[in-house]
Parts: structure tokens; sequence; C-alpha cells
């Protein structure tokens, strides 16, 4: 069994504590006249910011790329965002280059590497030395900001409430010791405008802590989930953590579902006012969970072994 040294976890603290400073961030992406669609390319732990924002967003079609290829529609009049925390990203620079060869207006969002050099805009995330999932903050702001999907104060807010979570974050580690205790697969439950932080809470149990998740959203699970609630296999095995809503529609279906399934739903209540400054909340809350479960497997947060090794032998093959 590893044991953690007091490096590994000093380590990773300090990049979760880095949230906050990322909220202070003021770039933004330069959006041109004559835009009719969007189209944000990026994976892993750089794509979630485009998941995110096409949840805030709807003025203009927005298209999320996790793959080699851009979708047919894109021309000159699409705005191309590219993801890459690295700027290393092989699917992710084999779209931004048919962008450029698309004359689409082409914006990069890297920390550095081949991404910076493609492209009308370059945004450069300020550290390069961090796991890409730890540097969200600096990845959606400038889509947010560009878009007018958010304003300082909305985000002087969320920066108090994750301040708040870096100081106490008790009531996560609450989780996680249940979640460790009864050796349970998560299961996370959001809705609309955090169905992407469903998502990412999915992913970061699959890398802070190294254990397979489950997420889906509401309404749609209704239509799918809500058979194999009651009727599944191994029913004990799961542990569901759900995110209230403020919609009447959305919470009775939270309630109802829990009550007809004989599901226990344990509530996670979005703090602030605006959907922004909950986002920021909900995806912090989730990387404490996710933290302390992978201290209680004593598995080191950090450590993406297996995930490097595929991307060597991708290139060998």
């Amino acid at each position: 069994m590893l044991t953690l040294s007091q490096g590994d976890l000093t380590e990773f603290i300090d990049e979760l504590n880095m949230l906050k400073d990322q909220l202070r961030f003021r770039e933004k992406v330069e959006v041109p006249t004559g835009i009719e669609n969007i189209v944000i390319a990026g994976m892993g732990g750089s794509g979630i910011a485009g998941k995110i924002f096409s949840e805030l967003y709807s003025r203009k079609p927005v298209c999320l790329a996790d793959d080699y290829y851009l979708p047919d529609f894109v021309s000159k009049s699409t705005l191309v965002v590219a993801i890459s925390y690295s700027g290393n990203t092989e699917e992710t620079l084999s779209m931004v280059r048919d962008a450029v060869k698309l004359n689409a207006h082409t914006v990069t969002i890297s920390s550095g590497g081949e991404l910076a050099d493609h492209g009308d805009q370059h945004i450069r995330i300020p550290r390069s030395d961090i796991q890409p999932r730890s540097a969200t903050g600096w990845m959606l702001l400038p889509l947010l900001y560009g878009f007018n999907a958010t304003n300082y104060n909305e985000v002087k807010e969320a920066y108090g409430l994750v301040e708040a979570l870096d100081k106490d974050n008790t009531e996560c580690r609450s989780h996680a010791k249940a979640i460790e205790k009864g050796e349970h697969i998560p299961v996370i439950y959001g809705a609309s405008p955090f169905k992407s932080i469903a998502y990412r809470w999915k992913t970061q149990f699959n890398e802070n802590a190294k254990t397979l998740a489950y997420s889906n959203s509401f309404p749609e699970l209704n239509h799918n989930d809500t058979m194999a609630l009651a009727k599944t296999y191994r029913k004990g095995s799961f542990y569901f953590l759900v995110f209230g809503s403020q919609s009447k529609k959305i919470a009775k279906r939270i309630d109802v579902t829990a009550k007809i399934t004989d599901s226990k739903f344990n509530i996670i209540s979005p703090k602030g006012h605006s959907a922004v400054s909950k986002l920021f909340y909900l995806l912090h809350y989730g990387d404490y969970v996710t933290y302390h479960l992978g201290l209680l497997r004593d598995v080191d947060p950090t450590d993406i072994s297996l995930i490097e090794k595929l991307k060597k032998s991708m290139k060998q093959a």
C-alpha cells in the first residue's frame, strides 16, 4: 500500500487553495463581430471549462469538441476556442490546426506548449506546474468574461465561498469517510445549470480518489435511472450525492425519486446568489470530497501515471 508523504499532501492542498487566486484572473476571450456559432475544443481536465460554459451561455449555439476533428459546420463565422493546459494535447492540436485552415477565428488557452503558436489570440495560464484539473478557473473565466456570462461582483462572491471552503471543509470529509467506510461507488446527480459540475465531480473521483463514479442529471435521469435505482444489483453499494435545486419542479423530482426508489440522497445545497458563485462553490466542494477520499484510501491525488503511460504508448504505436 502507498504511504503518502507530507510533500504529496502539501502539493495538492496548495493546488486546491489556488482556485481562489484564479478567481482574480481578468483575461477574456475577444469575440469579433459576425460570429454565428462557437466551438470549444478540449479534453479531460482542460475540456471541463467548455462543458461548464455551455450550460451558462445560450445566446449563440455552442458545440463541444472532444475528439481529433471539428464539426463540419466550422467556417469563418465560427469562433473556435481551443483549451489545453499543457498546450500539447494531441487531439486539441489536431482541431486547432483544422480551425486555422478553415479560417475560423481561433482563440487558444494554455500554459504554453505548441498550442500557444496557433490562432488569433492566445490566453496564457500563469502556472504550468499543476494538474490541468486544478486550473479550471484560469480556463473558464476568460470564456465567461468574453461572452458577458458573468461579472466581477459574481466572481467576488464566488471568491468568498471558495475561501470559506478552504478554511473549513469538514462536511466534505464526512462524505468521504462515509464513502470509504462502506466502499461505496459515488453517484452524483445534478440539474441545470450544474449538470457539468456533476460530471466534474465524477472525473475528480476518478483522478483524485482513483475510484469509479457515475453522474447523471435531472430530469433526464427520471427517464432511465429511476427503474435501476429500485432494482439494481448490490443496491447498497452506492453513495448518492445530489445537488439541491431552487427549481420547484426539480426539487419535487428529487424528493419523489428518492421516496419511490427507497434511495438515500445526500443533498448538497449550493451556496451563493448567482449561478456563477454557486457553480464555483459546488466545484470546490467536490474537489475537497474527492481529495479527502483519496487520502482515506491512501492514494496520491496527483498520480496520473497510467494516463501518461497511455499517452506514451499511443506515440509509440
